[in-house]
C-alpha cells in the first residue's frame, strides 16, 4: 500500500515571514512568490537564511548571473529578499547588498488601426470582441476586464471605472464612442441571449457558478465586495436595484 507524501511543517521563519506578509495584506499570489525566491535563496545557501551573511548574498547574486536567470526572476529574488531582510529578519544591511538587474527598455509594438481592426474581426464572437475591445481600447489589465460589471460604464462622462486594479488601486479610463457602441452590442445580445448574470458581469464564463476562469484567483467570484461608499454602490442603492437598465439616476451601457 502506497503511503502518501507527507507535507514539510512549516519553519518558524517561514511562518514569521508569512504573518509579516498577512499584515500588510499583500496578496496570496506575492506571498506565494516571495517564498518561492527565499526558498531558492536557502537552497543556494544550504542553510537557513536568517544565517547568510553579505558575502552569501553577493554568490547568490552570481550564482544567478552565470546560470542565465532572467532579469525579471532576479529582480522577483530582489524583492523578496528585500522583504525577508527589513522586515522580518531586521536586517537592512543585507537588503542593501541586494541590486536590481536593470532590463533594456525597447519601444512596445505599436498596433495599426486596420491591425485593431482585423484583431477584433478575427474574435469568435461579439462576446469576444467586445473583451478585447475594452483590453485594447481602454487599456486594461485581463483581470480588470474579467471583474467589469455594467454599472463599471458610465457613458454621461464617457469612463469606464476600474476598481482594485493593479495594486488595489481605483481609477478611471477613457471610454470612446466606437467602444460603448460596441459594449451596447454585447449588452443587448447578451441579454437577447440571457447569458448575462444576474449580477451584472459584463464578460461572464459559460458557468453561472464559474464567471469567467476556473480555479483563477482573478475571477469575480474572488473579487472583494464594492465599498459602501462606491459611486456604482450607492447608485444600486437609491435605484434599488443592481440592473443598470432600470437606474434613472446614471447614464447606463444600455442607453
Amino acid at each position: 500500500m502506497a503511503t502518501q507524501p507527507t507535507e514539510r511543517p512549516v519553519t518558524p521563519l517561514r511562518q514569521r515571514m508569512l504573518d509579516d506578509m498577512a499584515m500588510r495584506s499583500m496578496r496570496a499570489r506575492t506571498q506565494h512568490d516571495y517564498v518561492r525566491h527565499v526558498r531558492a535563496f536557502a537552497a543556494f545557501l544550504g542553510r537557513s537564511p536568517d544565517t547568510a551573511t553579505a558575502e552569501d548574498v553577493r554568490r547568490f547574486q552570481l550564482h544567478q548571473r552565470e546560470h542565465g536567470v532572467s532579469e525579471s526572476t532576479i529582480n522577483g529574488s530582489v524583492s523578496a529578499l528585500r522583504f525577508l531582510f527589513d522586515v522580518t529578519l531586521e536586517r537592512p544591511d543585507l537588503a542593501r547588498r541586494l541590486v536590481l538587474a536593470h532590463r533594456p527598455r525597447k519601444l512596445p509594438d505599436v498596433l495599426s488601426v486596420d491591425e485593431v481592426a482585423r484583431l477584433l474581426e478575427a474574435a469568435p464572437g461579439i462576446k469576444y470582441r467586445a473583451a478585447l475591445g475594452v483590453a485594447y481600447g481602454a487599456g486594461l489589465r485581463v483581470s480588470e476586464v474579467a471583474h467589469l460589471k455594467a454599472d463599471d460604464i458610465d457613458s454621461k462622462r464617457m469612463l469606464i471605472r476600474i476598481e482594485e486594479g493593479k495594486g488595489r488601486k481605483d481609477r478611471n479610463a477613457m471610454l470612446s464612442p466606437q467602444l460603448l457602441e460596441l459594449l451596447r452590442l454585447w449588452w443587448r445580445e447578451g441579454k437577447r441571449r440571457s447569458v448575462l448574470l444576474p449580477h451584472g458581469w459584463l464578460f461572464p464564463g459559460r458557468s453561472y457558478t464559474d464567471p469567467i476562469s476556473t480555479g483563477s484567483s482573478t475571477a469575480p467570484s474572488a473579487r472583494r465586495p464594492r465599498r459602501p461608499g462606491s459611486a456604482s454602490a450607492s447608485a444600486r442603492t437609491r435605484c434599488g436595484t443592481a440592473s443598470p437598465l432600470t437606474c434613472s439616476s446614471r447614464t447606463s451601457i444600455s442607453a
